[in-house]
């Protein structure tokens, strides 16, 4: 039996996770091992000057595995402490996509598969374009992430990731038109923009926010904004550019670094 571990960036309570383990719970041995509290947009972050504490909590009868820190913190106390080595790792149902780039490098969500992924652990993301967690009540939409959830695992489950995949980040829209797509991830999303405002007593702050950008044809966030489909990514974790061209334009700066570097230093 496959030992699965779910995680989520929006605390043990997010409705997400539970229509999350809902939808796996049959495919494995599954373990959730999570933030006690939201931990949104976080990416990467791992928590390195303070202690990790584990709380063991029931919800519904399940057994929880709630910790002070980071998702990303969750996949090294799951394989270190509480499971040992496992075969999967699931993360979300997030509140919000996590269409672009711009939103797969800062989300929490997705930083739990990229942290399991350095690992060698296949890790699938899951998220729903929806502002707040009352969708997830819908019973109607609920069975459709369920559902889809569900398959989409089992397949992998059976099957086996695609050659050279190390995460599949899934998106869903708020209203689904039966449209399932392979896309590749926009660059951006929004235009950050900073706006300044003053507080009652005076002092200037700054709210960042974002201006939506109208999205590319054929990228996961066109699917799931303008299509209304379900968006299945396949992301790697080399960043690496391998265009021979460009290397060449860079060993001349290596070259020009040599000479001017290298002789200040003679």
């Amino acid at each position: 039996m496959k030992k699965i571990v779910v995680v989520n960036d929006d605390g043990i309570h997010s409705p997400g996770l539970w229509v999350l383990y809902e939808a796996v719970k049959e495919l494995g041995e599954i373990f959730i091992v999570t933030p006690l509290e939201p931990k949104s947009a976080i990416g990467l972050g791992l928590t390195l000057h303070k202690p990790i504490r584990i709380e063991e909590v029931v919800i519904n009868g399940v057994r929880v595995y709630g910790i002070n820190g980071t998702p990303s913190d969750a996949i090294h106390i799951a394989r270190d402490v509480i499971v040992g080595n496992f075969d999967l790792l699931v993360s979300g149902v997030n509140i919000g996509a996590n269409i672009s780039m711009q939103d797969i490098l800062a989300s929490g969500t997705l930083g739990a598969t990229f942290e399991a992924a350095f690992l060698g652990i296949p890790a699938i993301a899951f998220s729903a374009d929806v502002p707040d967690s009352k969708r997830f009540l819908n019973e109607n939409y609920r069975k459709l992430l369920i559902n889809a959830i569900k398959s989409i695992v089992k397949y992998l489950v059976d099957n086996g990731f695609p050659e050279n995949i190390d995460v599949i980040n899934v998106n869903f829209p708020k209203e689904f038109r039966g449209i399932i797509r392979i896309a590749r991830p926009a660059r951006i999303r929004w235009r950050q923009c900073l706006e300044k405002r003053i507080d009652p007593r005076g002092r200037s702050y700054y709210w960042l926010y974002g201006e939506y950008i109208e999205p590319e044809p054929d990228t996961d966030a066109y699917v799931v904004l303008v299509e209304k489909g379900i968006s299945i990514t396949p992301l790697r974790l080399d960043l690496s550019v391998r265009s021979p061209d460009t290397y060449k334009g860079l060993e001349k700066l290596a070259k020009y670094l040599e000479r001017n570097i290298g002789r200040h230093n003679q």
